[in-house]
């Protein structure tokens, strides 16, 4: 099993940029598939980004060229920066952890949430 803690939301402004930041507890993150999820209001949650043990990336067509997903197995912590941000980046952004390792999931844990808010 792995815990993960999600750090670093806050109220920014439109074109600003952000780091969300995800911790994890357990000996074999660096075993994990990792995904950042948004979930807007009103709007269900959807995969925003992705980062595999071998650190290929994916990214959905809402982030693609924005965001950049990353992981730092040494410190047991996945990161998403956003850059250029948007009024529809709001939301509560989520890290979570498939138990199979795969970009597809599913997801089995998750982080508590982030909430970002972008002023226009």
């Amino acid at each position: 099993q792995v815990q993960l803690v999600d750090s670093g939301g806050g109220l920014v402004q439109t074109g600003g940029s952000l780091r969300l930041s995800c911790a994890a507890s357990g000996r074999t993150f660096n075993s994990y598939t990792m995904g950042w999820f948004r979930q807007a209001p009103g709007k269900q949650r959807e995969l925003v980004a992705a980062i595999t043990r071998t650190y290929a990336e994916y990214y959905a067509d809402s982030g693609k060229g924005r965001f950049t997903i990353s992981r730092d197995n040494a410190k047991n912590t996945v990161y998403l920066q956003i850059n250029s941000l948007k009024p529809e980046d709001t939301g509560f952004y989520y890290c979570a952890a498939p138990a199979p390792p795969v970009v597809s999931g599913p997801y089995d844990y998750w982080g508590q949430g982030a909430q970002v808010t972008v002023s226009s």
